[in-house]
């Protein structure tokens, strides 16, 4: 008797701990808001701490910030053109181009799937091939000027991907990247406005 005693002991509470452990498990995932960044997305690696804004912000960045390197590397072919205009270009790239690499890490990191996305419209800032044309067609003074106003509008463009992603984003390197974008082309946008004023 005390064997079975024993044994029904032992099946009763090998039952109650499988079931601790399923209430354990659905209460962990369960009760505990703001802790799924998406991770079931079918866009993002499942151990990644980055949800579909996080994504998106990467990638559409990614894009916009190559245009800038473009825009600036244009305006640097050029002759004749005011050095501090040719200052901020360099400055532009300098910056954009390692957060470029960064962003690309991110994504392979996530694992992410951006073959779906389409391109950018023009939207953002982004100018159109007539506008890339007529950067690369101007010269002098005129080419000076057309970057500069080119590039503020790229820039609050970037501003506004970036404050989309501080609403919408989890991944705490992609949001301090947006702070940092908000903060440098914000201060960017001041100087090109004042550059405008002395051409």
């Amino acid at each position: 008797m005390k064997i079975r005693a024993a044994a029904t002991a032992a099946i009763t509470l090998t039952a109650l701990l499988a079931l601790a452990g399923c209430a354990g498990t659905t209460g962990s995932s369960g009760s505990m808001p703001g802790m799924d960044h998406g991770s079931s997305s079918s866009t993002a690696a499942p151990a990644a701490d980055a949800n579909d804004a996080d994504i998106m912000f990467a990638s559409m960045m990614i894009e916009h910030h190559t245009q800038a390197v473009d825009m600036s590397d244009t305006l640097l072919s050029k002759d004749t053109i005011d050095e501090r205009v040719t200052a901020l270009a360099e400055q532009i790239k300098a910056a954009q181009q390692p957060e470029i690499d960064q962003m690309e890490g991110w994504l392979e990191d996530w694992g992410a799937d951006t073959s779906e996305m389409g391109g950018m419209d023009h939207g953002s800032g982004m100018m159109s091939e007539e506008d890339m044309q007529a950067l690369d067609d101007a010269t002098g003074v005129d080419a000076a000027r057309l970057f500069l106003e080119q590039m503020i509008a790229h820039h609050k463009g970037a501003i506004d991907m970036a404050q989309t992603e501080l609403e919408d984003g989890s991944n705490p390197d992609a949001l301090a990247l947006a702070q940092t974008i908000i903060d440098t082309q914000t201060a960017e946008i001041a100087t090109m406005q004042d550059l405008l004023t002395q051409l």
